[in-house]
């Protein structure tokens, strides 16, 4: 079995999945999970991160290690995560993500989410144009 990975673990992971944008430091992931209702979930191949608030359940982000990729594990942590979110009180989950990334929107469409909002040029990009963001939630079972 895989060990709970550590906050350099988490950095190095979504600087591995997000190759051509910053990824988060080991600080900034200490930061959020020093936040009530936050919580990580997943290893070293992939990891959910996530909120709750009240009865809303947010994905910060999920991230899965490009060797590991098309193997399943994205959308299992996204049924781990929105099982813990409505364990804890959730009803309703909600994310973001970057109209460009295609594979993304593919996961969380087939997770039960649908669009409700975008937000224009959201997503800076270094030397190119920025990317909307497309919002999307699903009620938690």
């Amino acid at each position: 079995m895989r060990q709970a990975p550590t906050l350099e673990d988490l950095a190095a992971l979504h600087r591995a999945a997000n190759h051509d944008d910053r990824g988060w430091s080991a600080a900034e992931f200490a930061d959020l999970l020093a936040g009530a209702g936050t919580r990580a979930m997943g290893d070293d191949r992939a990891f959910a991160l996530f909120r709750v608030i009240l009865d809303e359940a947010e994905l910060l982000t999920v991230a899965t290690h490009p060797a590991q990729r098309r193997k399943g594990l994205a959308r299992a942590l996204m049924k781990q995560w929105q099982t813990e979110a409505a364990r804890m009180g959730a009803q309703r989950a909600f994310l973001e993500v970057a109209a460009d990334n295609s594979a993304a929107v593919a996961l969380y469409a087939g997770c039960g989410y649908a669009a409700t909002g975008r937000r224009r040029e959201y997503y800076s990009r270094k030397g190119r144009t920025p990317v909307d963001a497309i919002l999307m939630t699903r009620t938690l079972p």
